[in-house]
Order: structure tokens, then sequence, then C-alpha cells
């Protein structure tokens, strides 16, 4: 087959492309570009797709003996994922921005263009597994470590694209393994830490980056009640669960800590209470999307059982679900049978069967039979 490989400059993607070399694919290796401003990305090894990560790329493919690209993806990123996460942030959501690249950069735009250039398949260094059925259906599964498995920021992929995707590294018990064998293929990235938090953000500092794209006006701090107990220089500025930043000033009657228990941008308003009033017990998603083909019950308006994860390395919970359809498309409930705390709409819910990944869809309200909003 011919083979695109994704790669990040990280050591994964660099192991990923040279097990695709040895499988026998014609592999030709490629790095995308998302920003013309390189200070807006972070450098180092704290974040990806940095220029550094760039040349890591090269340098990987240089011994892996394939040839290799830069792909200017910088508008498309710009508009899928930066300006996203902006609105979103403005509306008062909590939105997950490597959920949303993954699904209109890595999988969507990448994968397009690798079609339409004549490649079977794009091939990626994530941790998850992908199993095909006699009549072509494919399913999503976590990896054969659930310590490094990715399959949460890979369930946006549907059953087209799953069809023209290869994680190499699925299998892989562990990531200590993955690197010795990029030290023995002589791979300079074998000892390169990974990258984590939000590449377009350098400094780290998300509510000082918002505050610079989101007019922030000051309001009230609210209790439960309606009742003011402080000021807030900016809602959009603050989420679902967050404790620290509040600057209340006097402690709660009770003497417990407070946290954030609903954004309300409409009128400007924060919400706090003490951390029970954060145990949400029903979940509603919207923009819903399945990981190959849907479970029969979905179909029917049935409920079914499934574990629900809210993110990344988040514990899977045990609920029941059902989808229904809207006038503005299907809408999916969720019934946790334990209480989840911290919920925020504009998360990404993702939906397994054992280690099958089912779907996704992003949390439009988070429901708790103790707290109903003012």
């Amino acid at each position: 087959m011919k083979v695109l490989a994704a790669m990040s400059g990280g050591v994964d993607s660099a192991v990923a492309a040279a097990r695709a070399v040895d499988a026998g694919h014609e592999v030709v290796g490629v790095h995308l570009a998302l920003s013309r401003m390189p200070g807006t990305l972070r450098t180092g090894s704290r974040g990806c797709c940095t220029i550094e990560d760039s040349s890591d790329a090269w340098r990987a493919c240089e011994r892996l003996g394939i040839p290799f690209y830069v792909w200017d993806f910088s508008e498309r990123f710009k508009a899928d994922v930066v300006d996203d996460f902006i609105a979103e942030y403005a509306a008062g959501r909590t939105p997950n921005p490597c959920m949303r690249c993954n699904e209109k950069i890595k999988f969507e735009a990448l994968l397009d263009k690798a079609i339409a250039l004549g490649f079977d398949a794009v091939a990626t260094g994530h941790y998850a597994k992908i199993t095909e059925h006699p009549d072509g259906t494919r399913e999503l599964h976590r990896a054969a470590t659930w310590t490094k498995d990715q399959s949460y920021v890979l369930g946006v992929l549907n059953n087209q694209q799953l069809a023209h995707c290869m994680f190499p590294l699925g299998e892989t018990p562990s990531k200590e393994l993955v690197r010795a064998e990029a030290a023995e293929r002589g791979l300079s990235v074998a000892q390169k830490p990974d990258s984590h938090d939000i590449c377009f953000i350098p400094d780290g500092d998300t509510r000082g980056w918002l505050a610079e794209q989101i007019d922030m006006t000051a309001g009230p701090i609210v209790d439960s009640q309606g009742n003011q107990i402080g000021e807030h220089q900016g809602a959009q500025a603050y989420t679902v669960g967050q404790r620290r930043g509040m600057k209340l000033g006097r402690p709660a009657p009770d003497g417990k800590p407070r946290f954030v228990l609903e954004i309300r941008p409409k009128d400007n308003t924060v919400v706090a209470g003490p951390q029970e009033l954060l145990e949400i017990d029903v979940i509603t998603g919207i923009r819903l999307s399945w990981a190959g083909q849907p479970v029969p019950e979905a179909v029917t308006g049935k409920w079914f059982g499934i574990e629900l994860q809210i993110r990344a390395h988040a514990d899977p919970v045990p609920a029941r679900a059902r989808v229904e359809e809207q006038s503005d498309g299907p809408q999916l409930t969720v019934e946790l049978i334990e209480p989840l705390k911290g919920v925020a709409p504009g998360q990404t819910a993702v939906m397994y069967q054992g280690t099958r990944v089912l779907g996704q869809a992003t949390i439009d309200t988070a429901r708790s039979h103790n707290y109903q909003p003012i």
C-alpha cells in the first residue's frame, strides 16, 4: 500500500512510520505546519508542531530513507481549531482543542488530501487499534496498554475514515518499548519528552491568552441561591469545576471551598458553590458521530449500556444512553449510574462498550439532581 506517515516530530510517529516501512508499504512522511507565526506555538519539548518538531521529523525520515514533506495547514488550523476554541469559550463552554485538531486537521483535512493524492492510508503514532469485520465495517478499540491508550481523542473518526487509518503502535505493551525500538533504529527522538498543553498558547496561560481574544468585562460571582459573593473580571475565563482564581475574599458559611458550578455568558455571571453540587447525573450531547457503525439501539431510540469517558486520561464510568432525533439533529442523552464531577458543556463525551469506541458527542448540558440552575 501507499502510506502517508503523519510525522509530528515525536518518537511515536517516527516508530509508527518505521513499522510501516518494515511492513513493506511505500511510505512518505509529512509534517503539518499549523502556524505561520512561530512564536504562537510552543517551542522546545513542551508542545507539538513546532519548528523544532519539523526538524526532528525530517531527521527521522532521513534515517528511514523515505521522502519528507511539510504541508501548510495553518489557515485550516486557525479556522477549525483556534477560532473554534475562542468561540466556544466566548459562549461559556470548555472545548478540547486537541480533539478538534484530530477531527478537522489530522484526520479530515490530512486524510482528504492524502486520498486525493493517491495514498491508501494515513499512519500515525496514536495508541489505538482498528478491527475489521468480513463485511468491511470497522471498529475502533483501545490500545493494548490502557496507560497509553489514545482512543478517546480518536472517538471523532467515522467508519469511512477508519478504513484509511493505520495505528502501528496499537498492540505495543508500553511506551518504554517504543523508545527502546527508536534507539535501536538510531532515531534521534528516542528520548524526546512527550508533548502536552495547548500548542497555540505559548506560555500556557489560557486565561491571559483568552483575555486578548475575547472582550471580557467584570461581573458578579453568585452562590447557588443567587446571592452575590464576589466579582470576576470576565466569565469566559472560567470553567466548570474550577476552584482557584475566583478571589472571593471571604469563606463560605460552612468553611468549605467553593467551585465554579455554572458559567452564564449572557448575563456575564459565574455561579459558585460546594463541591457536592458538581456531581452530574444527566448529560445531553450534540454533534454526535459514530466510530464505525452505530449500535442498533441508536436507530430505534432505545436505551443501551455504555461506559462514558469525558477526558483523555479520565476513568470511564458506567451509564446508559439513547439517541433522539431533534429538529437540529440527533441528541444523545446519557444517564450516569455513578455521578461525575466537574462536567462542563463543550467537553467531549466518548462512549465505550468494553474496549470498543462507539462514538462521541459534544456535551451540551450537564445536570445534577442536587443543583438546579437559578
